[in-house]
């Protein structure tokens, strides 16, 4: 619809809402006075013919919601009415309302919200209706519907405009229903086990908890800079230094990153951190709270997923990182030590490499290019190199590698876990490595937190942490395939119609 289009629609609605003014009407009144929602009053009905009497003309109801059809028969009108709940029919009749409230009729348009007052019956074709005794509008739209009223497809404008997204799209308004219902479930598993909520700080002094790079703001009344989070590991981890067992937290956390179906610059993590815990017991843990997850949204840890199927059932396999990239790529990662060496064998397997990359960029790059696409049903990949993994504990008799996983399902990472690092030296040498990265261009190294260094030296027990990406996992228990699908209000560019 072409804007000259737009504006004479709303020239016409703007005119109905003066008519309804004139009448006395007020189109945007302060209250609603409804007895039940659309499926209250659906129910109603149908537990009155559940009990085998008549149909009482004295059943009345008051319902309120979108107009989304609108159908004219000369005395009498049909129209249909959707609220959070459901969709009703409501039967307008000259002869019941009088000719002035049903000439108000053609003063309503598709997208008004309106009340209706009126007894509930079945039309001959078995449609549950409200046979209307009065009406009101109740907020009057000035702007149509899409064109597409039972289904907007335009996929761009069902991002940017997510209201009508869901005003058209029955499927949507489900898919974020059930991402209320799995974050419930999460934190009702968290909170049965013994966890304890809290909130850390989204503006930060120092950025840290992951290799990414951050959004910078300026703090005016300090005068200094801030960082939104990255991440919500460090200030968790110095909670079980002040003596919290167990903690977690659900929020949103911010990487200055590019956008595709798999990354959004804004998403929710959930990040727990165990004491007296280690990677094993937080790989028990994941199975356990994904499985419950599916179970909430699905009845079964069994559910579609693209062409196949995905089962969530625990346990999971456990399979070493070195043995499976070793198997896929031909790659050993304790044997090709040399920087060069390793970009040369990324570039074989067709993975782009920068000749600037760090050793563990480089091997990030071949495994998230290579491996991870294939890892559909869920599984665990134990065991990195310390290069990727600067607040890991390394495993013994092993250093060269450190006690983490990742957990994939779908083809991508839905969760990351350590076996924390809990020794400050350690933990400064590798932050002073990063640091060395840092300043050769890689700016997702991570930053040395000084305090967060003092927190550790007042000791920290062995501790299991665990980062899960929401949006990611909801990806997978939704089977949608980009993780704008997933949330309301994705980041897009902004066009030049939106200033």
């Amino acid at each position: 619809m072409s804007q000259e289009q737009e504006e004479t629609l709303e020239a016409v609605r703007i005119a109905k809402l003066e008519r309804l003014r004139a009448r006395g009407a007020d189109p945007y009144p302060p209250r609603v006075h409804r007895t039940q929602s659309v499926r209250g009053a659906l129910e109603t009905l149908y537990a009155l013919e559940a009990r085998g009497g008549p149909l009482s003309t004295t059943l009345e109801v008051a319902v309120a919601g979108r107009l989304t059809a609108l159908r004219g028969m000369g005395r009498a009108t049909f129209a249909d009415v959707q609220d959070g709940t459901g969709r009703v029919q409501l039967h307008f009749r000259r002869d019941v309302l009088g000719d002035e409230p049903y000439e108000m009729i053609k003063d309503a348009d598709l997208g008004d919200f309106v009340q209706a007052r009126g007894s509930l019956f079945r039309t001959k074709t078995g449609e549950p209706t409200v046979a209307v005794q009065s009406w009101c509008v109740i907020a009057k739209a000035l702007r149509p519907p899409p064109e597409k009223w039972h289904g907007l497809q335009d996929v761009e404008l069902r991002y940017r405009r997510r209201y009508l997204d869901l005003m058209t799209n029955a499927e949507v308004r489900e898919v974020f229903r059930k991402r209320s219902k799995v974050i419930s479930a999460v934190r009702r598993f968290m909170e049965a086990r013994g966890f304890i909520e809290v909130e850390t700080p989204v503006l930060e002094a120092h950025v840290g908890g992951a290799a990414a790079r951050p959004f910078v703001t300026h703090y005016n009344a300090l005068d200094e800079q801030r960082y939104l989070r990255i991440a919500l590991e460090l200030h968790l981890k110095r909670l079980i230094v002040g003596g919290f067992d167990k903690v977690f937290e659900i929020g949103r956390v911010f990487r200055n990153e590019g956008l595709s179906t798999k990354r959004n610059p804004e998403f929710t993590m959930l990040e727990s951190y165990e004491a007296y815990a280690d990677y094993h017991a937080v790989a028990d843990m994941v199975e356990e709270l994904v499985a419950a997850a599916a179970r909430e949204v699905h009845g079964s840890t069994r559910f579609p997923y693209r062409e196949t199927e995905i089962d969530v059932a625990p346990p999971w396999p456990r399979l070493a990182m070195r043995e499976l990239l070793q198997r896929e790529t031909g790659i050993d990662f304790l044997a090709v030590r040399d920087r060069q060496e390793l970009i040369a064998s990324a570039r074989k397997l067709a993975v782009d490499v920068p000749e600037s990359a760090s050793w563990g960029k480089a091997l990030d790059e071949v495994w998230s290019t290579v491996v991870e696409p294939n890892l559909i049903q869920p599984v665990f990949v134990l065991d990195y190199p310390v290069e990727l993994s600067p607040l890991a504990k390394r495993k013994p008799g092993q250093p060269e590698l450190v006690e983490r996983f990742e957990a994939f399902a779908g083809g991508f990472e839905i969760a990351n876990a350590y076996s924390e690092l809990n020794d400050p030296l350690d933990q400064r040498a590798r932050f002073e490595g990063q640091a060395g990265l840092r300043a050769a261009g890689e700016e997702e190294a991570e930053t040395l937190d000084e305090d967060f260094l003092r927190a550790l030296e007042q000791g920290m027990p062995p501790t299991g942490g665990l980062g899960i990406g929401i949006d990611r996992l909801l990806m997978v228990l939704l089977d949608q395939r980009s993780i704008r699908d997933v949330l309301l209000f994705p980041q897009l560019r902004t066009r030049a119609d939106q200033g």
